[in-house]
């Protein structure tokens, strides 16, 4: 088993960076970054769903700010609520592959409407009703959401340009 290097830490005053491990280059390439958490978070994952649908590896890191300088953070933790025995569901059962995607798919299509409506610094809490939407929520239901969301953040553009 190969070990993950260790990345370094990105350069300039402190945001939300998340780097990504290029095996080919044996190198570290900036995939994200942005002053604010969500987007990387978001970017985080719309790039594990694409390389993982490749049956590739990917291996990331995520540097933010913490008391004015970098500092790492886990990224199990930084994308998704990490399932602990008293959260994961009982018994052998996981979910489907397709099931998997479906869900994914209906999340990507909540966290682009909120980026439209302009909401990117999600708490824990905004995640959790995200995932609630997710779980509750057809794709076409989702979808017609993140219209009204889109929708939304057309108007109160228009409004704050007046």
């Amino acid at each position: 088993m190969a070990t993950r290097p260790e990345s370094p830490q990105p350069t300039g005053a402190p945001r939300w960076v998340a780097l990504s491990y290029r095996p080919a280059s044996a190198s570290w390439q900036t995939c994200a970054e942005s002053p604010h958490r969500a987007p990387v978070q978001y970017a985080l994952g719309e790039m594990a769903h694409t390389v993982r649908a490749r049956g590739e590896d990917l291996t990331v890191s995520l540097w933010g700010p913490k008391d004015g300088a970098w500092q790492r953070y886990d990224v199990s933790t930084a994308t998704a609520p990490v399932a602990t025995s008293e959260t994961a569901p009982a018994g052998p059962e996981k979910p489907s592959r397709l099931t998997e995607r479906m869900d994914d798919r209906r999340q990507q299509v909540i966290m682009a409407g909120l980026g439209k409506a302009g909401l990117y610094d999600l708490t824990q809490e905004d995640w959790a009703a995200v995932e609630a939407v997710v779980d509750g929520l057809d794709e076409t239901t989702v979808r017609r959401l993140a219209q009204w969301l889109a929708s939304a953040g057309r108007a109160q553009g228009a409004q704050g340009a007046e």
